[in-house]
């Protein structure tokens, strides 16, 4: 299993703040609120839905630019 982190940058935009991950803007990774902390909220909840749609539809989940993709192997997984 690999681990993603991506890159988020939160910017006001008039009467409220725009979310977006620069290397998955292109594929929905955008969203906002009204405040800053729902931007982030809602941006958390946007990124797993674009990465699970991205797998359904059979296309690679960006890795690249490194400055804004870090990819890690899982070598274990716990179960609860």
């Amino acid at each position: 299993m690999k681990i993603y982190k991506y890159r988020v940058v939160i910017v006001p935009d008039e009467d409220r703040w725009f979310a977006y991950c620069p290397v998955l803007e292109a594929k929905g990774g955008a969203t906002w609120g009204y405040t800053r902390e729902d931007a982030l909220k809602n941006i958390r909840e946007v990124l797993p839905m674009v990465l699970e749609s991205l797998t359904k539809l059979g296309e690679t989940i960006p890795e690249e630019p490194k400055e804004g993709a870090v990819v890690m192997e899982e070598t274990f997984a716990i179960g609860v």
